[in-house]
């Protein structure tokens, strides 16, 4: 049990000096890219005089060292500054966001864990056959593909052939009533939660595919087949309950991946997300915005990797926590 509290004490602070990396990476970065937030008022008539005052009202005309001070100083108290382009607080400005992300990747990733074990397991039962090989080719084509190209297709299939869902926003204005807009909600929801999960779905079902396969030769199987087991027995019962602690690390680390292609997703289906905010906010030299943005989605991944990494003693008890990994 002790062994267990140091191991929990010391991922978290690995966890915590990962996310101030993070924030600290990004606070430099966003200085070096070209231009800065006053490029959004310049005009013909901006004077030198006039620049100077705004970039002394956001703070930016003390030596970066500074900044960087108060930068840290102001976070420590959950201060994450004022948004350049929106006048409002970044804290306001994410929390309209941050819900919209969290239900896109959620569900992606629920989705995406789903059909990845249906499809692994499928791959198994038909292995070398002409299934296992089709399901392989095609995820695997999938997740190469460009994921605003998926979208795009996507969205012309679906919205503009057909014309069954919506192809931009999250909600529909005009729709009234609870029931009514949870199913507007679900409606703006599906197009872009299929293109996260399609381009995520190969290297889930190959890495499972792989670890079965692997176990398929490990003696316990064969113990398991001298006892008169069914092959189908054998492959749910004992192969695929161990190939899922290696399955759920893989899972935890396709999160950083998700989060990441939701900032593709959102730009393309204009979904009100934290993704469409940082697009918004590179374009606008935002940078208490984007600093506040990269630091939540660092926190995002960087728990449920924790998380990830935690659930490993319930899946699997012979993991000893005392030691190191």
């Amino acid at each position: 049990m002790a062994g267990h509290a140091q191991y929990i004490v010391r991922r978290t602070a690995q966890a915590i000096l990962t996310v101030y990396v993070a924030s600290t990476l990004t606070f430099f970065i966003l200085r070096l890219l070209p231009g800065d937030p006053t490029t959004l008022f310049a005009d013909a008539m901006m004077t030198p005089e006039i620049r100077q005052k705004l970039l002394a009202d956001f703070g930016l005309d003390q030596p970066i060292p500074i900044q960087y001070a108060k930068y840290l100083f102001q976070l420590v108290q959950g201060n994450l500054g004022v948004s350049i382009s929106q006048r409002a607080p970044v804290s306001s400005v994410i929390a309209d966001a941050l819900p919209w992300t969290l239900l896109l990747a959620g569900s992606s990733l629920l989705l995406t864990v789903v059909i990845s074990i249906f499809l692994g397991l499928v791959t198994i039962f038909r292995r070398g056959g002409p299934t296992d090989l089709i399901i392989r080719a095609s995820t695997v084509t999938l997740g190469a593909l460009f994921i605003p190209w998926v979208a795009l297709m996507v969205m012309y299939f679906f919205g503009r052939q057909l014309n069954w869902l919506p192809i931009g926003g999250a909600t529909d204005p005009q729709a009234e009533g609870s029931s009514e807009k949870i199913v507007d909600i679900l409606r703006h929801l599906i197009l872009p939660c299929l293109v996260l999960t399609l381009t995520n779905l190969g290297p889930l079902v190959l890495f499972l595919r792989t670890s079965m396969v692997e176990i398929m030769h490990d003696d316990f199987i064969r113990t398991a087949r001298a006892r008169g087991l069914s092959e189908k027995k054998v492959i749910l019962i004992h192969a695929f309950r161990n190939a899922l602690i290696p399955f759920a690390t893989v899972v935890g680390l396709r999160l950083g991946f998700m989060v990441s292609g939701a900032v593709l997703t959102e730009t393309v289906f204009a979904y009100p997300g934290i993704g469409r905010l940082i697009f918004r906010s590179v374009q606008q030299h935002d940078y208490p915005v984007l600093q506040g943005a990269f630091l939540m989605l660092a926190i995002t991944v960087v728990f449920f990797n924790l998380l990830t990494d935690l659930v490993y003693g319930v899946l699997d008890p012979r993991i000893k926590y005392g030691h190191d990994q």
